[in-house]
């Protein structure tokens, strides 16, 4: 794990801060906060919903607001010395919101600690509620990111109580909202999509006005969660990422262990430079 692992430990667990590398079960978590980046989950560590791929706790209320929150992220921020980071949550349907507000306040208390910090943002989709995206996007985080997880056909059982439809006008309306804001989203592979569907979710993703998008391995975090239908070959996503770009997306990350989150600062660069 090393020096730089137990340095962000450390810094997390003294400002009582939760990480979704550790919640979600990352596979990249020892790489990451090896080299001084983590990925923080506010708004507590329940979520609202319960996703079949997921390994984040869930339960009908995510607990109480800490309004206090969004300045020890920023305090965290700024002693980690973080180029660019990356703030998302668990789904909070419990609120009138679905917690926006919280994610502005955050947005705002990291350019006051580490004003040459770039911002990513990973939210939930609000429930569609568009008032509660504005407060976000009137912050201007530098990337808006919502991932889209899985194909269409597979919403009902892997996403619930989420919409394909619902997803994708949010990353629209993201991008309207305030255009000098990258869109991103990412996917998941594993779960019994074809290679035909990913790619139409692809055509789809772009027609919506997306610039970044990740592809992953799904990874079962346990057996009580969706099965494991196969691993894609490396050859599978590079052929995703070659029509990715093809399509026009200003980056796409794609392989076995990609996660929204991994290498975000380096693909937030790739992207600027197109």
């Amino acid at each position: 794990m090393g020096d730089g692992y137990a340095r962000i430990k450390t810094i997390m667990r003294g400002l009582e801060l939760n990480t979704v590398c550790e919640e979600a079960r990352c596979p990249n978590i020892a790489e990451c906060w090896g080299h001084g980046t983590a990925t923080f989950m506010i708004l507590g560590d329940v979520c609202t919903r319960a996703c079949t791929f997921c390994a984040v706790k869930s339960g009908k209320r995510g607990g109480d607001i800490d309004i206090d929150e969004p300045r020890r992220v920023g305090e965290a921020v700024a002693r980690m010395q973080l180029r660019h980071a990356v703030v998302t949550s668990v789904d909070r349907d419990d609120l009138g919101d679905g917690g926006a507000g919280i994610f502005a306040a955050t947005i705002a208390a990291i350019r006051d600690h580490a004003p040459g910090t770039t911002i990513e943002v990973l939210t939930p989709d609000f429930q569609g509620d568009h008032d509660a995206l504005a407060r976000v996007m009137r912050a201007r985080p530098e990337i808006f990111n919502h991932n889209v997880e899985t194909v269409g056909r597979l919403y009902r059982r892997v996403r619930p109580k989420a919409n394909l439809r619902r997803s994708l006008e949010l990353l629209r309306a993201a991008k309207e909202m305030e255009p000098r804001s990258r869109t991103k989203s990412g996917l998941m592979v594993g779960l019994g999509e074809t290679m035909d569907e990913v790619k139409e979710l692809l055509d789809a993703m772009r027609a919506h006005d997306i610039e970044i998008v990740t592809i992953g391995q799904y990874l079962r975090p346990s057996l009580k969660h969706h099965p494991l239908i196969r691993y894609w070959h490396p050859d599978e996503f590079a052929e995703l990422k070659r029509y990715g770009r093809e399509l026009g997306f200003a980056h796409v990350e794609s392989g076995p262990l990609v996660r929204s989150s991994y290498h975000a600062h380096e693909q937030a660069a790739a992207a600027e430079a197109v």
